[in-house]
């Protein structure tokens, strides 16, 4: 796949022409941080998790994203109706494993909800992906042990098996489509000192899927814009606080110039 700053800055464009509703299954850490991340690229977030309304709400979305970080029995029920309405209304579905491989009731419900959908793109850390497959992966509570290039072969099974796009992320980010890899080493260290950025990049995918239907091109194309964005906030910033403000403000304030000059990609 090739990744131009010229598509990127395209389908940004229709994001914010669009305002596509992205409806987030998302848990209570990163749930404000989603939205707002949401609404600075120019999309329309919804965040709700009620059994007796998910099904409404895929129903005008453009794209669900479902993120287990805080897990609970009413959550994974509604995530499952969700799951299963946007699979009937082919509405794109972004799974987010948080803490796959920490305990046993987590991995199972992701490798559940995998197999409910499949979804059109899993993004997770190196370790969530890995135990997604293997029984002996295990995760550091939410963060990874593991480099992402470590999760690449594990991602190409995956997405074969499941016939998804497989992201993970970390210092470099993989887009695996079968045999086809995109990397993105775009992003800066801080941005690991700020609790749910993971969680933004995974509702940045839905963002792009929302209006990209090639689903390997939307999630390079939102993780590239992640770490840019995250590049131009840690620009002379004191440390993850003031951080967090300026990439909402870099998100917003995005420009096709800012992706030329920074977008660093292979594949």
């Amino acid at each position: 796949m090739k990744l131009t700053a010229a598509r990127i800055w395209s389908f940004i464009e229709d994001i914010r022409k669009t305002a596509p509703v992205v409806h987030n299954i998302t848990n209570y850490v990163a749930m404000n941080n989603s939205a707002n991340a949401l609404l600075a690229i120019g999309a329309s977030p919804v965040m709700a998790h009620a059994e007796d309304e998910v099904e409404d709400m895929v129903d005008i979305a453009g794209a669900l994203v479902i993120n287990i970080g805080t897990l609970s029995d009413p959550w994974i029920r509604a995530m499952f109706r969700a799951a299963h309405r946007a699979k009937d209304r082919k509405v794109p579905v972004i799974l987010d494993p948080v803490g796959a491989g920490a305990t046993a009731f987590r991995t199972r419900t992701a490798r559940e909800l995998l197999r409910e959908g499949p979804p059109a793109i899993i993004r997770g850390n190196a370790s969530e992906i890995m135990a997604l497959l293997d029984e002996n992966a295990k995760t550091k509570g939410v963060d990874s042990t593991a480099a992402s290039h470590d999760a690449v072969d594990v991602a190409r099974q995956l997405s074969n098996i499941n016939g998804c796009v497989v992201c993970v992320s970390g210092e470099t980010d993989y887009i695996v489509r079968g045999d086809d890899v995109t990397r993105i080493m775009n992003g800066h260290a801080m941005m690991t000192r700020v609790t749910g950025m993971g969680c933004i990049a995974s509702a940045l995918c839905g963002a792009f899927a929302a209006v990209n239907g090639d689903y390997a091109e939307a999630a390079a194309q939102a993780m590239a814009v992640m770490g840019i964005a995250g590049e131009i906030a840690a620009q002379d910033v004191p440390g993850p606080g003031s951080l967090q403000v300026r990439f909402l403000d870099a998100l917003y304030g995005l420009s096709e110039r800012d992706i030329e000059h920074r977008l660093r990609t292979e594949g």
